[in-house]
């Protein structure tokens, strides 16, 4: 941030280092939470399972790693990003359109942070989970953000297989490899992503269409959105079974798969329908429906 001031008469601009309130907002707080509790579930099925065993305090270190790379990841996305924020409303206010985090301090705590991320967990943890952190980080912030976001219609298609990982890196934990079951978290969070997104994406079109972001809504309208998120609906609710029909999980977890299923095809229909506010309830559902899916996981394996 900078501030004009005067000194003897003459003009001097003062350059202010953002605050850590601002920095903290910066790594996208509210991401970072649904990343590292994913993150957590991927550990815990693989250690209610796995004859392997990982000390708390070193799987807590590998939660906070990835933590910190998720947020590191949403610094750089936000970096690049910085032009088209300044005009959206849904983002202007972020540190760095906003002035209070100057575009070359972001960018040096982002790459810090994601460097300082992977290799604190290689060293407490593994360095396939390091491996599969930076993977990440470079998949969001690079292949997604530069490449795919403002040019293709499937940006988010493409670009949702970045928030899918953390389950695999925290499965990884325990087993220092990657099997079937985190394969299986990986997809439910894949199919869950463009539903959410482009719920998001009906409700903040205006913003879309400014910054030129080729959201499906923006290029093919609001009624074909709506059916490709009730058809990714349809893949998500059944593939969501999988854990249980792979004897990864019991009745505890498919009761609880199917009526959240049930309710997200019901939310689905009546945003085909056209309801008022439709759109934003299916938003906010769907961070509810993969919040409680991944806890019953959880539930099953402690039950």
């Amino acid at each position: 941030m900078v501030i004009k001031t005067e000194v003897n008469n003459t003009a001097v601009n003062i350059d202010l280092v953002g605050s850590p309130k601002d920095f903290f907002e910066l790594m996208k707080p509210r991401v970072m939470s649904l990343v590292v509790f994913t993150a957590f579930v991927g550990y815990y099925a693989a250690a209610s399972s796995d004859s392997h065993d990982l000390h708390p305090i070193l799987a807590s270190i590998g939660i906070l790693a990835v933590a910190i790379g998720a947020g590191a990841s949403g610094v750089l996305n936000q970096w690049y990003d910085r032009d088209i924020d300044s005009i959206m409303d849904r983002t202007k206010d972020r540190p760095i359109p906003s002035g209070r985090i100057d575009p070359s301090e972001a960018l040096a705590f982002g790459i810090i942070t994601s460097i300082l991320s992977i290799i604190i967990l290689g060293l407490s943890i593994n360095w396939l989970a390091a491996g599969l952190l930076g993977f990440t980080i470079l998949f969001y912030a690079i292949f997604y953000t530069v490449f795919l976001k403002r040019s293709t219609v499937q940006n988010i298609v493409i670009g949702g297989a970045a928030g899918a990982f953390p389950p695999v890196i925290g499965f990884s934990f325990v087993t220092g490899g990657v099997s079937l079951e985190p394969i299986l978290l990986f997809g439910i969070i894949f199919f869950w992503t463009p539903p959410h997104f482009w719920a998001l994406a009906l409700i903040k079109q205006d913003d879309y269409k400014l910054a030129k972001i080729p959201m499906l809504p923006i290029v093919h309208g609001e009624k074909i959105t709506k059916k490709y998120i009730l058809y990714y609906i349809l893949i998500l609710i059944p593939f969501s079974f999988l854990p249980f029909f792979f004897n990864f999980s019991g009745y505890i977890y498919l009761t609880i798969s199917a009526l959240l299923g049930i309710e997200l095809l019901r939310r689905s229909y009546k945003l085909i329908k056209g309801h008022i506010d439709s759109e934003k309830k299916m938003f906010f559902y769907s961070i509810f429906y993969l919040f409680f899916l991944f806890l019953g996981i959880c539930l099953d394996k402690f039950l």
